[in-house]
C-alpha cells in the first residue's frame, strides 16, 4: 500500500521548500519509495476529520492502512526504520542518527520558530525590540555549537542520515533571516544537502503545487 501524506493546499512559503511536508517528501525520495499527497486547506486542517489524524490541526500527516502518524520527526523515523538509506546498519550509528533527529527538532528548531513567530506575529508588540536580539542570540549560540561539532565533515556522523535531513531542513527555515549566512560551515552543509538528487526531487514536487506546474 502506498502511503498518503497531507500538505498545504496553498503553502505559506509559496514553494520555497520550507513547509514541513518537505521533510517527509525528502525522506521518501532518499529511500526510493512512492507516496501520495492529499492537499488540505487551512479550514480543513481545523475540521474534526483532519484533527482525528493530527490533533493540533497541522500538516503533514501520514496514513498507511490502519496506521496514522503525525509530527515530522516521527514520520521520518518511521520511513527510515522501514526502508534502507537513512539510518546506519550499525546499532550505535543508528542511535546517534536518531539523536541528531531529536536535536534538530527539540534543541535547534524551537528558537527558530520563536523568531518566526516574533517577526510575523508580534512585530507590533511593545516587547518586540527587546526580545528580538535575545531570540537571535539563542539561535546563534546553537548554530555556533553545531558548526563546531560539524567541523570540516560533510555530515554530522559519517554518511548522510535522517539526522542530517531533519537538521538541514531546520536550518533552512532560518536562512531567510540571514543568520545562517553568518556560519559558512553550516551554509555549505545545507548546500551539500540541497544538491542531493532526492532533495531536488522533493523540492520540485512541492514547488509544482505552489506554481501549478
Amino acid at each position: 500500500m502506498i502511503p498518503t501524506i497531507t500538505a498545504f493546499e496553498r503553502s505559506p512559503d509559496r514553494g520555497q521548500g520550507l513547509a514541513r511536508d518537505m521533510r517527509v517528501r525528502w525522506a521518501f525520495e532518499e529511500v526510493g519509495q512512492p507516496y501520495n499527497v492529499r492537499l488540505v486547506s487551512f479550514a480543513e486542517m481545523k475540521q474534526p476529520a483532519h484533527r482525528a489524524l493530527q490533533p493540533f490541526g497541522q500538516i503533514p500527516t501520514y496514513e498507511e492502512g490502519d496506521l496514522a502518524l503525525f509530527e515530522t520527526g516521527s514520520i521520518v523515523l518511521h520511513i527510515a526504520e522501514r526502508h534502507a538509506g537513512l539510518l546506519p546498519d550499525d546499532p550505535n550509528g543508528r542511535a546517534r542518527a536518531i539523536t541528531w533527529m531529536f536535536a534538530a527538532a527539540s534543541t535547534v528548531e524551537p528558537p527558530i520558530l520563536e523568531l518566526q513567530t516574533l517577526k510575523f506575529g508580534e512585530g507590533d508588540k511593545p516587547w518586540f525590540e527587546a526580545r528580538l536580539p535575545l531570540v537571535q542570540g539563542r539561535i546563534r549560540a546553537y548554530l555556533r555549537d553545531l558548526a563546531a561539532r560539524l567541523g570540516d565533515a560533510d555530515w554530522l556522523d559519517g554518511a548522510f542520515s535522517a539526522g542530517d535531513l531533519m537538521m538541514v531542513h531546520v536550518l533552512l527555515r532560518v536562512r531567510p533571516s540571514g543568520i545562517l549566512d553568518e556560519f559558512a560551515t553550516l551554509s555549505a552543509y545545507c548546500d551539500r544537502a540541497r544538491a542531493r538528487p532526492a532533495y531536488q526531487r522533493a523540492f520540485a514536487a512541492q514547488l509544482a503545487l505552489a506554481t501549478g506546474a
